[in-house]
């Protein structure tokens, strides 16, 4: 199990409008991965569980892939 960040304070802060980095947190099925996965703290894990569902309200990430 390999994580997406080797250190968590790599990533600051998450903004709804920066589709490409939430793309990362996103796995094939279109779930948001998990904090094992994402190598985030809680708090983090939060804020991007927030920004990624803001970016599907308003149509920058798709709710379920295309598979």
């Amino acid at each position: 199990m390999a994580k997406i960040f080797k250190h968590s304070s790599e990533v600051a802060f998450f903004d709804y409008k920066d589709f490409k980095t939430l793309q990362r947190y996103i796995n094939t099925y279109g779930q948001i991965e998990n904090r094992k996965k994402t190598g985030l703290t809680e708090s983090q894990q939060r804020h991007l569980a927030v920004a990624i569902k803001r970016a599907r309200h308003i149509a920058l990430l798709p709710f379920v892939s295309n598979n």
